[in-house]
């Protein structure tokens, strides 16, 4: 429910905020969720490429993700 909401915001925000024409204001109200998935998906693949790249790196990020799952559940 709270992913609705948090989607819902971003739509008003985004007709609100937008500079544009009507057009424009529809396309970015719908597409602003593609901006951060896009971050998050360019960060992973940084993350996955420097943890093979330095595997000291790959073994510290994976004692950090299993604590954080740990935690999280």
């Amino acid at each position: 429910m709270w992913i609705a909401i948090v989607y819902v915001v971003g739509v008003i925000v985004s007709l609100l905020a937008t500079e544009g024409g009507p057009a424009t204001r529809f396309g970015v109200a719908l597409a602003w969720p593609l901006g951060p998935l896009a971050f998050l998906a360019t960060v992973a693949g940084l993350l996955v490429v420097a943890a093979i790249a330095f595997p000291v790196f790959g073994i510290a990020l994976a004692a950090v993700l299993a604590a954080a799952w740990w935690a999280l559940h």
